[in-house]
Order: C-alpha cells, then sequence, then structure tokens
C-alpha cells in the first residue's frame, strides 16, 4: 500500500497560515547570501577526530563501524554520515556509502544537507529571544498577532512551541498530500499551507494533547515576522546563525527558496504519488518554511548541538522553561519549546523527502551526536536516522539510548 507523507515530510517543514491572516511586515532586508560551495576541509581536521582509527579506541570504534554498516545495509540507505564527539573520551566521523546513486560518488563529512525540522530548533530559539527582549510573552494568544485561527484566542504561544495546540496538522489534509506530491516543485506561501489545516475542526483543546504539527511552528514563524518587521529567515540568520557562528547553515526563503548550495548528496524518498522511489535533491522546500526548510552540514551541526541544548544564546530562565519537556506518550522522549528529550540526549531530528538528520547533545555526558541521511524511507515503520543513532547510542552510551524502541509501529516525530 502506498505510503503518505509520515512524520519527515509533515515534520519536514511547513508553515500554513489561513488566507484570513495577513503576510507579515516585512521591510526590505537583505536575503543572506547564497552559499556556492563549502570550504574544504575533512572532517576528521575540521571537527577535531584525529584520522585513523578515531579517539574512542579501536575496539569501539571497530563496533561502531559494524553497528552502521549493519544498519545502512538493512535499511537499503544509501549514504551516512555520522559524528560523535565525547568530551574526555574521545571521537568518531564518518561518511559511508553513496551521495549519488547513479555516479556512486562517495558520501562526504563535508557536503551540506537539508535537515528538515531541525529548523524548529532555530525558529524557537529565535522566538525565545523576543521573550527574553519583553517583545512577547510564551502565554499570549495566538489571536494577539495572527488572525484567524482557529481558537486563537485560547492557544498560546506555550502552546504552539511545545506542540500542544489541538490545531489540525494541515499535513494531514489528504488535499495537501496531493497538491504537494503532484507538483513537488511548485511553491506554497504559509497562508496557504494553513489554509488546509484551517479548515478542518481542532482535534482537542489546547494544553492538552501532544501531537506533532508543522503548523504550530509556521504560525511562530508568523510571530516573528510580525513582532519584527523582517523576514523569518533574516531574523534567524542575524539573530540565531551569525552570534552562533554557523557559516554553512542557511534558511532557503523567498527568491532564494530553491537554494541548495554545494557540495550535496542526492536525495532519495517513497513519499510520492505511486510510491515509487525519486530523486527528491531539487524539491521545493516553501511547504516546510520555519518548520523545516533549513540547511546546514556536519560541521555546522556539531557547535549548534551545544549551543541550543545548554542555551547559549538565551537568558538561564528562558532555557530552563524552554527544557521543561511534557511527556509525548511515546516511552522516554519529553518535547519541550521546539526540542525534545530521548532518554537523555537532547535535541531534535529532522525528516524531508530524500534527508534525514539527527543533532542532540548528553550532558550527563558532555556527547554530541550528528546523523545525516540522503534518504527518507522508512524500514520496519521506523525512521533511518533513529535506527542509526539508535545503533550508535546502543555502543557508547547504553544508559542513554536515542529513541529506544516502542511497542507501537508509530513513530513519535514526523
Amino acid at each position: 500500500m502506498r505510503r503518505t507523507p509520515s512524520r519527515r515530510l509533515v515534520a519536514a517543514a511547513l508553515l500554513a497560515v489561513s488566507v484570513l491572516i495577513p503576510t507579515a511586515a516585512a521591510s526590505a532586508v537583505s536575503t543572506p547570501a547564497t552559499r556556492t560551495s563549502a570550504v574544504h576541509r575533512t572532517g576528521a581536521d575540521r571537527d577535531d577526530c584525529p584520522a585513523g582509527s578515531g579517539g574512542l579506541g579501536r575496539t569501539t570504534t571497530a563496533r561502531l563501524d559494524k553497528a552502521v554498516a549493519d544498519v545502512r545495509r538493512q535499511a537499503g540507505i544509501p549514504g551516512v554520515v555520522v559524528g560523535l564527539w565525547m568530551q574526555g573520551k574521545g571521537c568518531y566521523v564518518r561518511a559511508t556509502g553513496v551521495a549519488d546513486k547513479a555516479t556512486r560518488q562517495p558520501m562526504s563529512t563535508d557536503f551540506y544537507s537539508r535537515i528538515g525540522s531541525e529548523t524548529k530548533t532555530f525558529t524557537v530559539t529565535a522566538l525565545l529571544q523576543l521573550v527574553d527582549d519583553g517583545r512577547i510573552r510564551l502565554d499570549d494568544p495566538i489571536a494577539r498577532y495572527i488572525h484567524g485561527v482557529p481558537n486563537g484566542r485560547r492557544i498560546t504561544l506555550r502552546h504552539l512551541a511545545e506542540m500542544r495546540s489541538g490545531l489540525f496538522p494541515y499535513s494531514s489534509d489528504p488535499g495537501f498530500v496531493h497538491d504537494l506530491l503532484s507538483d513537488p516543485t511548485r511553491t506554497f506561501t504559509p497562508p496557504e499551507l494553513l489554509a488546509y489545516g484551517f479548515k478542518h475542526r481542532n482535534t482537542s483543546a489546547p494544553g492538552k494533547v501532544f501531537v506533532y504539527n508543522n503548523s504550530n511552528l509556521v504560525l511562530l514563524g508568523l510571530v516573528i515576522e510580525k513582532v519584527t518587521g523582517h523576514h523569518v529567515a533574516d531574523v534567524i540568520d542575524r539573530r540565531v546563525l551569525r552570534p552562533a557562528h554557523l557559516d554553512d547553515t542557511l534558511f532557503p526563503d523567498g527568491p532564494n527558496v530553491r537554494e541548495f548550495p554545494e557540495p550535496h548528496a542526492r536525495g532519495y524518498t517513497n513519499q510520492t504519488l505511486s510510491g515509487a522511489v525519486a530523486d527528491s535533491t531539487d524539491w521545493n522546500p516553501s511547504w516546510a518554511w520555519s518548520a523545516g526548510a533549513m540547511i546546514s552540514n556536519m560541521h555546522d551541526l556539531h557547535r549548534w548541538a551545544k549551543i541550543v541544548a545548554t542555551g547559549t544564546l538565551l537568558s538561564p530562565e528562558t532555557q530552563k522553561q524552554r527544557l521543561k519537556t511534557l511527556p509525548t506518550g511515546f516511552p522516554g522522549l519529553g518535547y519541550g519549546l521546539g526540542i525534545f528529550d530521548s532518554d537523555g540526549w537532547i535535541g531534535h531530528n529532522g525528516s524531508i523527502p530524500g534527508y534525514e538528520t539527527v543533532t542532540v547533545y548528553l550532558p550527563s555526558e558532555k556527547a554530541t551526536l550528528v546523523v545525516i541521511l540522503n534518504t527518507d524511507i522508512t524500514y520496519g515503520g521506523q525512521e533511518p536516522s533513529s535506527l542509526v543513532a539508535r545503533a550508535v547510542t546502543e555502543i557508547v552510551t547504553p544508559d542513554h539510548v536515542y529513541d529506544r524502541p516502542v511497542s507501537s509501529d508509530q513513530q513519535p516525530l514526523r
């Protein structure tokens, strides 16, 4: 049976505002300069990991090599990048498999990649900076900023960021699925996207039920634009990416929405109308917007993991609120404000047709894990990125295993 877009596509990024909602007053701010190529450095050099067997020792490194190879083979993953850094213990940086199934070009640790829902960590960081500035409050109703949101007087910014708004997910609308997959090069606007969800009744009262929903993050992107008067991509670039020194991370938007800097791997998905595998490298990410349209690489994600998990760009009080996770209904997984805690690993995953990522930080071990894949095709009902991250953490942090298996075949984050 054909698989419809799941959490990857859905979570990857989509902000749609109802046609009743006006677009934010965006002033003429220049868009970030187009990145045309990455600075070529080996994964070992750029991320302080010794060449050869690596700093974790030959036995552990061999176990990791085998575990990653086994998952890649079993799940049919074309290419995998894994970066693991453990303070005081060593590191492991590997790129295996192919970046292009036609040319057999090898995968590389230097490639750019679409990061899907990891975009949410950047969008919510920008939002929380406005909280620190006193320009908004987390318990403000969304109706204060955006008109036309169903039950908008009761749904707060906090509800949106913690995925408890009760709004109907736009990505669950059959019309949206058909329109997106019928023409993956189409450009969507936030109002168009939100309209798919707003024509349905809300699924629950605000604050009651965790439902992973890209509409929430589209709305928060619009709030950022409304309050600042600037495009959300520019706000994130100026207030998040630059202070964090993430020079290879970008938010394609506006005229540059199709931008995908070289070098990058080809992406492969079966989220198609027929269910056949397709090359989705050049699909338009506008449907994901502030929920999942961003691009990065291993080097920047390595830096970002600790920054977002420890709150470098936020006040201690705001970061404390961010990390106050609530149950999701999935064992070992709590969700805070645009961030999750998976058995102690703090961060987010990302999935968009053709690409998946995981970027997490384990404070108790001062460990960082980054996983990048060039496919989002599930295996046994599970995300391939979760399978890789789980295999790695079962070896290096057995007391803290990322995305421990659950009894249901439904996966928590899409």
